[in-house]
């Protein structure tokens, strides 16, 4: 064997142990809650795989979508068939192209309702919160209403919140936090987005 190659078995023997010490420690077993924040672009994207993931499973899913609601959803649009999910759609679109604070308030609240009864159903086992952290910045809804009714969920439902600036507080209640960070965009260089890759 090869001094690196002798090197390399050793380095992954170390990592095997390391791994191996994780894995036993982690004995609790629970639902979560995670945020993907940040001002890059996937945070959506990565709830709608977990989505799959989970109805991939057989279980009960519930997607609340706070904004694009009116926008194309290539995943909603697979997906929708599934009698074990069910999509509630804000539909008002972007809050800067409606300039309504009033009637974008009432249709929070309204599908905030929604959001509460599947987060109030110890069947359902994955809920995502799409958009919401703009909901809470523009103060369409109240921080200490929705940390009530996540901390009040069913054990074993698992929360996605997805959404650029998330509010702290939720990121202190949050077991996963992701940030995604933007690099480049091609948008910003002037390039559409893209059906089927964007949306």
């Amino acid at each position: 064997m090869s001094d690196r190659d002798s090197r390399h078995k050793a380095s992954m023997e170390r990592l095997k142990t390391h791994v191996d010490e994780k894995v036993a420690r982690a004995d609790q077993e629970r639902g979560l809650l995670l945020v993907n924040t940040g001002n890059g672009k996937g945070k959506t994207t990565a709830a709608w795989g977990t989505v799959t993931r989970s109805l991939g499973y057989g279980y009960k899913v519930g997607v609340v979508q706070f904004i694009k609601g009116l926008w194309e959803c290539g995943e909603r649009n697979r997906l929708e068939d599934d009698p074990n999910l069910e999509v509630v759609v804000m539909a008002t679109g972007f809050t800067w192209e409606t300039q309504d604070r009033e009637a974008d308030t009432q249709a929070c609240l309204a599908v905030w309702q929604d959001a509460e009864r599947m987060l109030a159903d110890p069947e359902t086992y994955l809920v995502v919160l799409d958009e919401i952290t703009y909901m809470l910045k523009f103060g369409y809804l109240d921080i200490e209403r929705v940390k009530r009714a996540l901390e009040n969920r069913p054990p074993e439902q698992t929360v996605i919140i997805t959404g650029r600036s998330a509010h702290r507080e939720l990121i202190g209640m949050a077991d996963t936090v992701t940030e995604m960070q933007e690099v480049r965009h091609a948008f910003n260089a002037g390039v559409k987005a893209r059906r089927g890759i964007d949306y």
